[in-house]
């Protein structure tokens, strides 16, 4: 796998509508929340922004950190298993 863009989270912050943004262009979300891991299907499911917003940011209020995108599915959070199997 080629990284194609790589951005610091500490410096380069993302905060509502910018991180909602990510969604674009996106079929499929993996969130990790501590050991949970959520997968949204986002062609089937339409969660409203509440609850995106929810999944994508953190207690700080920014992006949370390390996101990830390959192709149509974008991951938040770090779970290794779901690394493993997406990233595969």
């Amino acid at each position: 796998m080629t990284v194609a863009e790589q951005v610091n989270a500490k410096k380069a912050t993302m905060k509502g509508a910018a991180a909602l943004a990510l969604l674009s262009g996106v079929d499929e979300l993996y969130a990790t929340k501590g050991r949970k891991v959520i997968h949204v299907d986002l062609r089937r499911d339409a969660p409203d922004r509440d609850t995106l917003r929810g999944l994508l940011i953190g207690p700080s209020g920014n992006l949370r950190a390390p996101t990830l995108r390959k192709g149509r599915t974008l991951i938040v959070g770090f779970d290794e298993a779901t690394y493993r199997s997406v990233l595969r």
